[in-house]
């Protein structure tokens, strides 16, 4: 395998650092692991420890979850009105407004993405998320059905927070999946304990600040970093946490299931994907060819809802691989921090082995390397951006979630049916999202009805608001974000009173 190293002029490093060194977040209080346990985090774009932070164990989630509970049943929180609630959210959005380009810098060097996208993109959404979902602390109800004339009774319907709920979010958007966890949890009520990623935890201790500085009341939000195996299986298990929420591999995602079942929590799982693109002999080739590899480039792949099969109708497929090849391959690869960077590295050394191990099965499969496919030579995790062609389903890499950046590309025949093409499309245990190129809206409609996915983008996608969002097989349960979002944190009782 060859190597090519990343331009010295992106590897710079910012000049603003985060803090380096954090504490738990229970009841209020920022405070040591029991054990005295701490976790170095490791700078993906250098490969060197840059920040330590402390280890919770099951004594400390205890603690934390203990502080939930009583915020939840007997503190201010459980009196707290609607609107109040509603307007601690609001807040909490002008906090981070406030402190957006401090907090890029941290996610940036953390957890590696570009700094410019985070800018742009992760941060304006957890704004977006939250200030919607700040809206629904005060719309959340229940419904009384139509009562005939002449009937004796009442009846109606209410809708209460779960409880104590457990947010387990992943490492490539950790500030973003933790405002969206927290701000629909909260929203409907609910008290938190949240246990982001030991691999990128900075950005969430910081929103930690924030959350305090804003005057949440003690308990209400937890923060406890940790070893997943240790502080996240002790979250899951414990008796006091009435839903987890959790986002990340479906191996884990599997295992949450299997201990939540002992205490039938509620759970709300957002796991894997290997999402198809299905680009049609009519759809703006260019604009294709630039969406689909921007696509791929976002996060370095490291974005569970990436489109990484793309099925191309056969009298177009050699000129959109060729669009997609030219922009993989002239790109910016660097530093997250860096502001000229288009494209961080992969998070750890871990995860560079297992994206170059499913590149070179590939390989031997049988496939057709069109660009990319090595190490990038120098400190960090960096690979280049990878299209492979001529690979079949039953290729590994084809097959299971790479989570980096690697696109496999065939061609449908022209004379394939859209039945044939959704089949091709359906081929996969996963089923988070579908990518669909087209100028013809029966296509887009069709085939939008046709594929199994939680969500589905025509032409690049378009509108504004929250939608929900989640999968179908083994790509998890349930939704976050949007009216749904925020439902799925509370339960729905029904009451009938006779009069």
């Amino acid at each position: 395998m060859t190597t090519k190293a990343v331009p010295d002029a992106v590897r710079q490093e910012p000049t603003s650092k985060p803090l380096s060194a954090h504490r738990l977040f229970i009841d209020g209080n920022w405070v040591d692991a029991l054990s005295g346990a701490s976790i170095d985090i490791v700078n993906p774009s250098t490969g060197q420890i840059f920040a330590s932070v402390a280890a919770a164990g099951p004594e400390d989630v205890d603690l934390a979850v203990g502080a939930a509970r009583r915020a939840f049943h007997s503190g201010p929180w459980s009196r707290m009105k609607s609107a109040d609630r509603a307007l601690l959210l609001t807040r909490l959005a002008d906090a981070i407004e406030a402190h957006a380009d401090e907090i890029a810098v941290i996610e940036s060097t953390d957890g590696g993405n570009p700094i410019t996208s985070v800018r742009a993109m992760d941060i304006p959404a957890a704004l977006m998320g939250l200030r919607y979902q700040a809206g629904w602390a005060t719309k959340l109800a229940g419904e009384t059905p139509l009562a005939s004339e002449g009937v004796s009774g009442f009846a109606y319907t209410l809708r209460q927070p779960i409880g104590v709920a457990g947010l387990i979010t992943p490492w490539n958007a950790p500030f973003l999946m933790a405002v969206n966890k927290l701000g629909a949890a909260l929203a409907a009520g609910c008290t938190c304990v949240l246990k982001p990623s030991e691999l990128a935890p900075m950005s969430a201790l910081r929103l930690g600040q924030l959350i305090q500085e804003v005057g949440f009341p003690p308990g209400v939000v937890n923060i406890v970093c940790g070893i997943g195996d240790k502080a996240g299986s002790a979250l899951v298990a414990h008796p006091g946490v009435n839903k987890i929420s959790f986002t990340g591999s479906e191996r884990v995602g599997k295992s949450i299931l299997q201990s939540a079942a002992g205490d039938i929590k509620r759970v709300t799982l957002e796991l894997g994907g290997k999402s198809p693109i299905v680009v049609f002999p009519d759809a703006d080739i260019e604009r294709a060819a630039l969406s689909i590899a921007n696509e791929l480039i976002f996060k370095t792949g490291q974005f569970c809802a990436a489109g990484t099969r793309l099925f191309v109708h056969s009298d177009i497929f050699s000129r959109l691989v060729e669009l997609i090849a030219q922009r993989m391959t002239h790109l910016r690869i660097g530093p997250g921090p860096s502001p000229d960077t288009e494209m961080g590295p992969l998070i750890s050394e871990k995860q560079l082995a297992r994206v170059l191990g499913l590149i070179d099965a590939g390989r031997a499969d049988g496939a057709t390397v069109v660009c990319g496919g090595n190490r990038l030579a120098g400190d960090g995790h960096f690979v280049d951006p990878t299209l492979l062609i001529h690979t079949r389903p039953d290729m590994s890499v084809d097959r299971e979630e790479v989570f980096g950046p690697v696109l496999c590309a065939v061609p449908f025949s022209a004379d394939s049916t859209l039945d044939q093409v959704a089949g091709k499309a359906n081929d996969t245990r996963y089923g988070l999202a579908a990518k669909i190129w087209t100028s013809n809206l029966s296509t887009a409609h069709q085939m939008a009805r046709k594929i199994q996915a939680g969500s589905i983008v025509v032409n690049g996608g378009g509108g504004e608001g929250p939608l929900p969002f989640g999968g179908f097989k083994q790509s998890g349960l349930g939704r976050e974000n949007g009216r749904e979002g925020v439902l799925s944190y509370t339960e729905i009782k029904a009451v009938s009173m006779g009069l």
